[in-house]
């Protein structure tokens, strides 16, 4: 049951999106994060 736990805090970790900092920095070359995750439309193992 921890190593589930463990694993969903590090999706929970991961699944943000990209600092507004960035955003401006690359001139909104950079918007969109590709690894980004979605609770409904994409499951975990």
């Amino acid at each position: 049951m921890k190593g589930k736990k463990i694993r969903l805090a590090k999706a929970f970790n991961q699944n943000r999106r990209v600092p507004t900092w960035v955003i401006m920095k690359t001139m909104r070359a950079v918007v969109s994060h590709p690894k980004r995750r979605h609770w409904r439309r994409s499951s975990l193992e």
